[in-house]
């Protein structure tokens, strides 16, 4: 099955956060009229060197990608660019400007709206999600906060795949929200909410079931009135159950063994619905780029609750095993990066035939966001030019 799968853009050095608990509350609704939200300047970044960004991106297409956009930016300039084709077949060139499927980048927009309904006092971070969406998980789990859902540490089960629907049925299929939760909650819990992180989507598909009951509007609807028009954001939407992706886009492949050799199929068309609130907006790296500067700037979510966006939970990583993999490195929507002594924060993302991500640091000094139309959506590989892009936009070697 092609699933959304999580990249990491940069080689992670874990440090810890603290995460009070219970989580902080805005007492009054949200101001979004006039606020800067950046801290201070705190990394020593070296310059900017696109020369670097765009040799990164210059064999395209090859084995592993087809094409890659790239936007990068700092306080004073900006670039975008793009390398690769739009499709196999015409060979035309990918635009910089073209739209993409961004995956789990969605999250970051659903953390928002939730933490704008945090802002507004009708959702309590500290409230059980059962408390708003009664009967919906099973009678013998435990309460789990809303917070812990947006940060990872609910504890929940990911819905497994059914064994008789196909990899094509999967692809094209309608999923409804109700039934993503009746695959997940037939096992147990992982572990107990909020001692542990688990990166998993049911998470963020009960947050756009959140903010459906509570705003009684769909997801979609309220996504595109308070984020993508009140930004301007003309270039980014949520596709529904439209399967295709609407104007100019490169098109997304995925490499298969057919007949002993490997062929690229376009996967560019597909249901999104099993990621919904979790992974179905279609933007480009402009919009993204736009969004994630106002964000940053505290022009979406109120500064007392876009905190919660840049802390890490001081629990450690989940992991099946019960192996030591670390501590957590996700904050509600968001992830914590370092290298170099340098922090960065943003989110990635992947659908099939599509590998991105949004990093900058807190101050907006830099800015990186890049989709790389990866030939391998089930491994890890091909994130390997995301990550030459991000070390060259951030002038790292």
């Amino acid at each position: 099955m092609l699933r959304a799968i999580s990249y990491s853009i940069l080689a992670v050095v874990l440090a810890t956060g603290t995460f009070a608990k219970p989580f902080p509350s805005s007492a009054a609704p949200q101001d979004t009229s006039s606020k800067t939200a950046l801290a201070p300047a705190e990394n020593v970044l070296p310059p900017l060197d696109l020369g670097a960004a765009r040799k990164v991106m210059s064999d395209l297409p090859n084995s592993k990608a087809t094409a890659a956009l790239v936007y990068v930016g700092t306080p004073t300039d900006s670039w975008m660019g793009a390398s690769g084709v739009s499709d196999i077949i015409s060979n035309s060139s990918a635009r910089a400007d073209g739209r993409f499927r961004i995956g789990s980048l969605t999250k970051v927009f659903t953390a928002a709206v939730v933490l704008q309904l945090v802002s507004e006092q009708k959702v309590d971070l500290n409230q059980s999600i059962q408390h708003y969406l009664p009967g919906l998980l099973p009678a013998e789990y435990p309460p789990v906060q809303v917070g812990q859902l947006l940060n990872h540490t609910s504890g929940l089960p990911s819905p497994d795949r059914p064994e008789n629907v196909s990899e094509e049925e999967m692809r094209y299929k309608n999923w409804t929200p109700q039934e993503l939760v009746k695959l997940a909650f037939s096992q147990p819990m992982e572990f107990t909410p909020g001692t542990k992180q688990h990166y998993l989507n049911i998470n963020y598909i009960l947050a756009g079931m959140l903010i459906e009951k509570v705003t009684g509007n769909p997801y979609e609807v309220e996504v595109q009135s308070r984020i993508v028009q009140p930004l301007d954001l003309y270039n980014t939407y949520l596709p529904g159950s439209d399967i295709r992706i609407v104007g100019t886009h490169a098109h997304g492949y995925q490499a298969v063994q057919l007949g002993g050799k490997t062929e690229l199929v376009d996967v560019t068309e597909g249901s999104q619905s099993f990621t919904w609130a979790a992974g179905e907006i279609i933007s480009t790296t402009n919009d993204l780029n736009v969004f994630m500067s106002a964000l940053f700037s505290g022009n979406v979510v109120n500064k007392d609750e876009l905190e919660h966006m840049f802390t890490v939970p001081d629990v450690p990583a989940w992991n099946k095993d019960d192996k030591d993999v670390g501590m957590a490195t996700l904050s509600m929507g968001m992830m914590r990066t370092e290298i170099k002594g340098i922090t960065f924060w943003g989110k990635t993302g992947a659908r099939p035939g599509y590998a991105n991500g949004m990093f900058a640091t807190r101050d907006l000094q830099r800015k990186v966001v890049y989709s790389v139309n990866s030939t391998d959506a089930k491994g890890s590989d091909q994130n390997q030019l995301g990550i030459k892009i991000g070390m060259a936009a951030f002038g790292l070697k």
